[in-house]
């Protein structure tokens, strides 16, 4: 499941790099994929078009831009998530070595 996490994380930072690589981060300088250079499918696309990363600017007008502030705060929560379960981790792994005495002696 790690990898396969790995690889939809990986996917969408190549779609982002696509869209700020054509310059395409507002609604003025949207352009169409296929002029960005991202096909408008697949796992990457279909979860920044779902939290509002890549947004159409208009219904069925076919451009798309990436929203940068949406982007920021999309990995600003993702690495949020990851210390509180590291945090957690280390609660449990704290908890058992002095619960149960040190399991490595």
């Amino acid at each position: 499941m790690g990898a396969a996490a790995a690889v939809i994380l990986m996917k969408e930072r190549q779609l982002v790099e696509a869209f700020e690589r054509a310059g395409a981060t507002t609604l003025a300088s949207a352009g169409f994929p296929v002029d960005i250079g991202v096909e408008p499918s697949g796992i990457g696309w279909r979860r920044l078009r779902e939290r509002a990363v890549v947004r159409e600017t208009s219904a069925g007008s076919g451009q798309f831009y990436l929203d940068l502030e949406v982007w920021q705060a999309v990995r600003r929560t993702r690495w949020r998530v990851v210390l509180i379960v590291l945090v957690i981790v280390a609660a449990l792994l704290l908890s058992i070595y002095l619960g149960a005495g040190s399991p490595w002696q």
